[in-house]
């Protein structure tokens, strides 16, 4: 991430562009992929895709396990290049005023809902007014809720008007899902969903498939290229990891890290790490939880891990070791954040045996996918051999996500999250671990909600001032602990050799406009 360019794009303003060239989210490292080099897109074919997690509408507006769904059906109006400066989507050009009070969009005037209704400024008005409504549990709701007024100047430019300057605006339009509001209701009940995007809505059999056909009156021209999208729920890993192989599936975001080395020496799969950082793992910690109330407790665990064999065995080598939650992408990353606590278990049981603690069980929860499982057990079996013994509780995803929301997790839970990879204090206002005015483990600080408040506050996002902010929101994670970062990891595609042009967004939504399958 260049953080300067990001600046000026945020003063600046953006002309009309073709949306074709952008450049993916993608690892330089693999990404090298000459059969899509050569090929010329070809239209038609039904690509199929595995997944472990099932898709849930209710949290349609949340930012969960599963986002894949999202892009296919909705657009947003602006999508961040793999440098976080944002490009024109349903937004043509934007200015945002010198004082970071407002921000004018013109729009496309060519858009078209699934319905036939055309796509107008009430749209963009609904969109972040839903996002402001509490029920949407929607992460960046802080952000949506400073904007205040609203000016149409016309069906296609509005400006919004802003109760103070925010330093991660474009967080947001890369967020904000556009969404019809005469059938957001049934969209969150799962009945239907109606967007602007690439392609339609077609069949739902929950726990098992959702399929979605072209949307041939796209404003896009020429795309997608698909005649359809099916994402397949295949729980277990072993089935999921047969589906690649037989070619029953084509693409899978969800393969477990145990089987990824298999699959990129067996040659006829394309690896390809996503560099966003938009995945890191953790160990949440309810500070009101007896025993871990204690925050020398919470720096014990941290020292207790090994997060070195948890990248290796449970990621496959594809992450960062890390006690912090910045990529090396954020301007908030520094080694000496990164390494703060190593793996050390004499100074974890020093600081047990000085907080009085000793022959304790804790409840923790884990998600029930392979991967959650078997992070799980290698940090059950390292808190074991500093004296903290755990009872694994395997929980499946939606039900994790509601009670992240309601603060009713356990003493312990591991998960991964996501927000890092934005702006800094994108993290700090919006993931529901680190959220300064309510988080999932109940703590809180006046200290932290002013540092917080700051940093999120501030017209720019790389500046000296900003960074000693960002510094002391860091000092302040890493002394209080209630979120014990493990590894920087993000999204590993797995892509049969037909398999061409997909991509993931930094929310992790699945972009489909160029992909395309070979015979």
């Amino acid at each position: 991430m260049t953080s300067l360019s990001r600046r000026s794009l945020l003063r600046g303003s953006v002309a009309a562009a073709g949306l074709f060239g952008l450049a993916a989210c993608r690892s330089a490292a693999e990404s090298g992929d000459g059969a899509a080099a050569s090929a010329s897109p070809r239209r038609g074919g039904t690509l199929s895709l595995a997944t472990t997690i099932d898709f849930t509408p209710s949290l349609l507006f949340a930012q969960s396990a599963n986002t894949l769904v999202q892009r296919l059906v909705f657009n947003t109006l602006t999508r961040y290049d793999d440098q976080l400066r944002p490009q024109p989507e349903l937004a043509t050009s934007w200015q945002l005023a010198a004082d970071g009070l407002s921000i004018t969009f013109k729009l496309r005037d060519d858009v078209l809902f699934h319905d036939g209704r055309k796509f107008t400024a009430d749209d963009v008005i609904f969109a972040v007014k839903n996002l402001q409504n509490p029920v949407r549990s929607a992460q960046l709701r802080s952000t949506a809720a400073t904007v205040t007024e609203f000016r149409k100047n016309g069906d296609h430019e509005l400006t919004l008007q802003l109760a103070h300057p925010v330093s991660n605006l474009f967080d947001l339009f890369e967020f904000m899902i556009i969404t019809d509001s005469a059938t957001v209701e049934d969209a969150v009940a799962g009945k239907q969903l109606i967007g602007t995007g690439p392609f339609r809505y077609g069949k739902r059999t929950p726990g098992s498939s959702i399929t979605f056909a072209r949307n041939e009156k796209y404003w896009n021209p020429g795309r997608p290229y698909l005649d359809g999208v099916e994402i397949r729920v295949i729980p277990q890993a072993d089935s999921l990891v047969s589906s690649l192989k037989t070619g029953q599936s084509h693409l899978s975001y969800h393969v477990p890290g145990k089987d990824l080395a298999g699959l990129k020496g067996s040659g006829q799969f394309q690896l390809r790490p996503y560099d966003t950082g938009s995945g890191a793992y953790y160990i949440g910690v309810n500070v009101t939880a007896e025993h871990v109330q204690d925050k020398r407790v919470r720096q014990a665990i941290s020292w207790a891990v090994d997060r070195e064999r948890l990248v290796q065995q449970a990621l496959g080598g594809y992450g960062l070791p890390s006690a912090a939650p910045w990529p090396k992408s954020s301007p908030a990353y520094t080694d000496a954040n990164a390494t703060r606590y190593r793996h050390d278990p004499a100074k974890a049981r020093e600081l047990l045996k000085e907080a009085g603690v000793s022959g304790i069980t804790l409840p923790f929860a884990h998600s029930n996918t392979p991967d959650g499982t078997a992070i799980a057990q290698i940090l059950q079996h390292d808190l074991k051999q500093v004296g903290i013994e755990t009872e694994l509780q395997p929980t499946d995803s939606p039900t994790m996500q509601k009670q992240l929301i309601s603060q009713t997790m356990p003493a312990l839970w591991t998960l991964s999250h996501g927000f890092a990879q934005l702006h800094p204090a994108t993290l700090a206002v919006s993931a529901y671990p680190f959220n300064e005015a309510k988080n999932s483990s109940h703590f809180s600080s006046p200290a932290y909600t002013d540092i917080v408040q700051r940093a999120w506050k501030r017209p720019d996002s790389d500046s000296a001032e900003a960074r000693a902010l960002y510094q002391q929101v860091t000092d302040t994670l890493l002394d209080e602990e209630f979120v014990i970062d493990l590894a920087i990891g993000g999204q590993i595609e797995v892509a049969g050799s037909k398999v061409h042009g997909a991509t993931l967004n930094k929310f992790n939504y699945l972009n489909l406009d160029d992909a395309y399958l070979t015979a």
